[in-house]
């Protein structure tokens, strides 16, 4: 579940809407000017819909290096390419910073993720190496 409503949402978009200051809005709601500055940009092009909880998407190599490419090389503002393609910042500059880092190429490798798995079984018996443990295993 969402921390604000969609009748908060609304309610917070119309006052700006209505002429109302977004840093007084801002401190009345205790929620960040940038938040109500999205708010009100999603509602101006997406209408009500744009300001209800969006599903997640799982986002193709390829999806990725498009929109990369279009804030990289086209030079589009950032805000512009999350509002238009619906994904969130942080995920788009977590993929900016990998193509800095390793270029285009880190886009498409594949992460492990989660533990690795837990070696089943017993432990096989080792062969002796010294001949004070050949004694020994005799001896048993």
């Amino acid at each position: 579940m969402s921390k604000h409503s969609l009748a908060e949402k609304l309610n917070l978009v119309s006052q700006v809407n209505k002429g109302k200051p977004i840093k007084r809005l801002s401190k009345d709601s205790h929620i960040r000017e940038g938040m109500l500055l999205e708010w009100v940009r999603k509602y101006d092009l997406f209408g009500e819909s744009g300001l209800q909880k969006q599903p997640n998407i799982r986002a193709t190599p390829d999806f990725k290096e498009e929109v990369v490419r279009l804030i990289m090389e086209k030079h589009l503002p950032l805000p512009q390419v999350v509002l238009q393609y619906g994904v969130s910042k942080s995920a788009l500059e977590s993929w900016i910073r990998m193509v800095k880092a390793n270029g285009y190429a880190s886009l498409h490798q594949q992460k492990k993720r989660g533990r690795p798995p837990k070696a089943m079984g017993r432990s096989k018996k080792r062969e002796p190496e010294t001949e004070l443990e050949q004694l020994q295993t005799e001896n048993t």
